[in-house]
């Protein structure tokens, strides 16, 4: 990781406080290492967070009084064609418009872009999109790598003459992208709705590879006047400037050492060697919002006089376009203290949409107190694995109404699907409502359920959850289980159940993954059947 980050980082970083645009996307077939290369791992960060980590470094050791610098970020996901904001404190659920605008080019219209002073609030708001995603993707059953992530960096260096008084600034975006796997059909054995997001990720990359070649061929000279497709994937319409326009553009290719992928490594190889031949001219951006805003303001003047004299023929489309010009006015003026202000608020509305949810709020890792009892999810991707966090209370409600405690959705959830309650004497209890789909340690629960430490909860079609309990408490079920307590709670349970909470209690330190627990109801269930 830190022989990639010196040969793209360090070069990348130079560029962009030289006021230039930069950008880096990795590209591959599913599996290859395109996530790790771009986040890393805890103890191996990857090239996102090593870059955020040194533009902090620099920017500190650069600040001077005649010279000052200010950070902004913005996250989203392309997800089946459509965007969606990953910071967004509503929970990033209605899809965003991609718009293009004379000056502005293509840009996503309500994307947030929050304030950030240190490189703890970047991995804070990093954590933060990840759990909209992990959110996003329990709701509606899609794994994270399912989707593109478009993570930017705007850095504005302001310059001022202090004898004059007046000040000039450089923008530069840096564009950080983990594109979804690329995958064959085929292989992958992927029907119906997965079938329907494959053939999407690999229009996009289709489209990613149409533009390359295109570009490839207006570099080499071949064809200069060559239509370039931007505009047939959404992707491409927001890299257009990345792609190729004025940045300066890194592709890391991943490839598998696997001789079962020889196909698809060719043709990553084939893609990065097409890439090379791509010739953009970068140039620096030296204080484009005071011409943006002058630009704007005529445009704006101009709309008013056409609208005035449309008014008449009632103009729908002119009152959209002035709208729009007099909004991104609005947003270009905000003070930086305005901004960090309104992220302030962002991050706060988003931490009482988690806790609404019933999430906890631990950016990294799950720290919780020692007398608490929690659920935490499980899932199949390892970034999404374990980052939910429920606390239980003495009577929590699960469902997909808002008025339960834990809102889950997706199929086979019920408006009110099930209740835990906590005993006097720290037992806890599980009683599903009727036709509401529950396994615990695989097997189906009708009645109610005592519970331990490391029992993994099944709700509805595809919500996987292990509960955690204090030690004294997992003890204390131990020694009721001594008495034959659980026999007796579980009632008319069977002995297979009896089975499955015994071994969690022997095992009750064993951290059980979401192939476990899916596995697990696997063969309970072909047991039943058979």
């Amino acid at each position: 990781q830190e022989v990639v980050f010196q040969c793209l980082g360090e070069s990348l970083l130079r560029n962009a406080f030289q006021g230039y645009n930069a950008c880096i996307f990795a590209y591959g077939q599913t599996g290859s290492g395109k996530s790790y290369t771009m986040m890393g791992s805890g103890d191996q960060p990857g090239l996102i967070p090593r870059l955020c980590s040194a533009l902090f470094e620099r920017t500190q050791n650069e600040q001077r009084e005649e010279e000052s610098f200010t950070v902004e970020v913005s996250y989203m996901e392309i997800y089946n064609e459509k965007v969606r904001d990953l910071l967004d404190p509503k929970g990033g659920r209605q899809t965003l418009r991609v718009r293009e605008h004379k000056v502005l080019g293509p840009y996503v219209d309500g994307l947030s872009r929050l304030a950030v002073a240190s490189y703890k609030d970047v991995e804070s708001l990093m954590s933060e999109g990840n759990k909209s995603r992990t959110v996003a993707a329990t709701n509606m059953n899609e794994e994270s790598s399912r989707s593109h992530a478009v993570f930017n960096i705007i850095l504005t260096h302001t310059l001022k003459d202090l004898q004059s008084g007046t000040s000039g600034e450089k923008v530069s975006r840096l564009s950080l992208v983990d594109l979804a796997g690329s995958e064959r059909a085929a292989k992958t054995g992927a029907a119906g709705e997965r079938l329907k997001e494959g053939s999407n990720i690999n229009k996009s990359l289709t489209t990613l590879g149409l533009v390359i070649s295109a570009l490839a061929e207006q570099g080499t000279a071949k064809n200069k006047t060559k239509f370039v497709p931007y505009r047939d994937s959404v992707l491409t319409w927001l890299l257009k400037d990345c792609l190729g326009g004025n940045s300066r553009t890194a592709m890391v290719a991943t490839v598998s050492p696997a001789a079962d992928n020889y196909e698809e490594t060719l043709s990553t190889l084939r893609y990065a060697d097409r890439a090379k031949n791509i010739v953009n001219h970068a140039v620096v951006n030296e204080d484009p919002n005071a011409r943006i805003i002058r630009e704007l303001r005529e445009e704006v003047e101009k709309l008013r006089v056409q609208l005035t004299q449309a008014e008449s023929l009632k103009a729908p489309e002119l009152k959209d376009r002035l709208e729009e010009s007099e909004k991104l006015i609005q947003e270009m003026t905000i003070t930086w203290e305005e901004k960090l202000r309104k992220t302030e608020e962002i991050a706060q509305e988003r931490q009482k949409q988690l806790e609404s949810l019933g999430i906890s709020l631990q950016s990294s890792g799950i720290k919780v107190g020692d007398d608490k009892s929690f659920l935490v999810n499980l899932n199949a991707d390892p970034a999404l694995n374990e980052l939910l966090v429920y606390y239980l209370k003495e009577h929590t409600k699960v469902g997909s109404a808002d008025s339960q405690d834990i809102q889950l959705c997706g199929m086979g959830i019920q408006a009110e699907h099930c209740v835990i309650d906590i005993t006097a004497d720290a037992a806890v209890i599980l009683t599903p409502y009727r036709n509401a789909r529950t396994c615990v340690n695989g097997s189906p629960v009708t009645s109610a359920l005592q519970l331990h430490h490391g029992d993994r909860i099944f709700w509805g079609n595809n919500h996987f959850f292990r509960i955690n309990l204090p030690k004294r408490r997992s003890r204390g079920a131990e020694d009721e289980e001594g008495e034959g307590g659980v026999m007796k709670n579980s009632g008319s349970s069977e002995q297979l159940d009896a089975d499955g909470d015994t071994a969690s209690e022997v095992s009750s330190e064993v951290s059980f993954s979401y192939e476990f627990a899916q596995t697990e109801v696997m063969m309970k269930a072909l047991g039943n059947n058979g």
